[in-house]
């Protein structure tokens, strides 16, 4: 990644400090259903824009709305792409637009705040497909859905809602991921320690964070699988009753078998892929993790024993993708998502961090350095609103691939619009 030509690097360097445009505050509404598809997180924040040009977020309010049985049904049937219509999809989209405009009312609510006063929704929709050429590692296309003028028109002062962020990115040949990487470079930086920002939601990604005084890009990419394998297979086991392994108390009965997950590793040539990369249930998928079952039923594995090697393969796949990509230079690593609230699976990446760093490797939570764990991805999807109506760059080129920044997101016009022609 640092070894791209003079003219891309100064390209990267001028795109993710190029937020010159004047303003004071603006409250704006995040959404976000990751990978997991278990809820809408939504997050109310106000941003300002300082003297110095820096970007200041306060979070005013964030709850998680989990999606109601029929839509999460419609969800993960989209994804298994069995029996489907292009009917399904268009219904599909407008549904879910529905419930995202009022999980949008909901946060506002929450906070205390009139409807009028909200400037923007920033809304990434659910993750159909993301479509990678395993062949060249190209994203040829994307597709996220929740129809954009659906949330725009159920809020009932008509907000302007921003949307289909990743879109523009991939146009540019980029991958259209990790788009934390914009919040973490512009929020994150520390004055002089490097930090890796982890997301472990059902897919990992990652930002490395040079400090602020030395003028050297970020890295961002998917590590692979976070819940995503998890979370199957807690809800296989346990007939739904349960949708994830709460505190990791299930795999913590098992032990990883070193042999089912040295198959596991040799299966999957992501891990091995350099940089800009990104992944999906496209390629982790309930099928892949059906295939690894059946090797661990034949090699005599409980339930827990394959759990806790599941949980080895997420981080093992985190700590060895730092070790390549990292150039060594690492001091803290900062976890959020679903992930970072299990114990099991935070030990066992400290376990491997230390393991391939040959020294202490702390991870800490997001709310050590002052952001919400779990509302982390809204509000980056907040921040993205904000920079798409202010005309700001809201890509990082030397993060995702792309040939240069661009402005990312859709705009449905509410009635506030005219808010943003002043």
């Amino acid at each position: 990644l640092h070894r791209v030509d003079r003219r891309q690097r100064q390209m990267c360097i001028r795109d993710r400090v190029s937020t010159q445009s004047t303003g004071t505050t603006m409250l704006v509404v995040g959404l976000m259903s990751g990978t997991s598809a278990d809820g809408i997180d939504a997050a109310l924040i106000k941003i300002t824009q300082q003297q110095d040009q820096t970007l200041k977020i306060e979070q005013q309010s964030f709850i998680t709305v989990p999606w109601q049985e029929e839509h999460r049904n419609i969800i993960f049937k989209l994804f298994s792409k069995k029996d489907l219509s292009a009917r399904d999809f268009c219904v599909a989209n407008f549904e879910l637009g529905k419930a995202f405009g009022l999980a949008a009312l909901e946060v506002i609510k929450s906070a205390g705040v009139k409807t009028e006063e909200v400037e923007a929704i920033g809304c990434h929709g659910q993750t159909i497909w993301h479509d990678v050429d395993p062949a060249t590692n190209h994203v040829t296309s994307t597709l996220q859905i929740g129809e954009s003028a659906v949330i725009a028109e159920l809020t009932v002062r008509g907000i302007t809602c921003v949307s289909d962020f990743r879109v523009a990115d991939v146009a540019t040949q980029g991958h259209g991921a990790p788009l934390t990487s914009v919040f973490d470079w512009l929020i994150l930086r520390d004055e002089k320690y490097f930090r890796a920002i982890q997301n472990i939601g059902g897919i990992g990604n990652v930002t490395f964070l040079p400090p602020k005084n030395l003028n050297q890009d970020p890295i961002a990419f998917d590590t692979g699988p976070g819940n995503v394998f998890l979370d199957w297979f807690v809800t296989k086991i346990t007939d739904g009753k349960q949708t994830y392994d709460q505190d990791g108390l299930l795999a913590r009965q098992g032990k990883p078998n070193p042999d089912l997950l040295m198959t596991m590793w040799n299966d999957v040539p992501y891990f091995e892929i350099q940089p800009p990369k990104t992944t999906g249930r496209e390629q982790f998928n309930e099928k892949l993790g059906e295939a690894w079952y059946q090797k661990a039923i034949q090699m005599g594995l409980s339930n827990y024993d394959f759990l806790a090697t599941l949980v080895d393969l997420t981080a093992i796949s985190i700590a060895r993708s730092y070790l390549k990509w990292s150039l060594g230079l690492l001091d803290q690593v900062i976890v959020g998502g679903g992930g970072s609230r299990n114990p099991y699976l935070i030990i066992r990446l400290e376990y491997h961090l230390n393991l391939v760093f040959g020294k202490p490797i702390r991870v800490y939570t997001h709310e050590v350095i002052g952001i919400d764990s779990d509302a982390k991805e809204a509000l980056v999807f907040g921040l993205l609103a904000y920079l798409r109506l202010k005309g700001m760059v809201g890509n990082v080129p030397c993060c995702t691939g792309a040939k240069g920044g661009r402005v990312l997101g859709k705009i449905s016009l509410g009635k506030n619009h005219y808010n943003h022609g002043k």
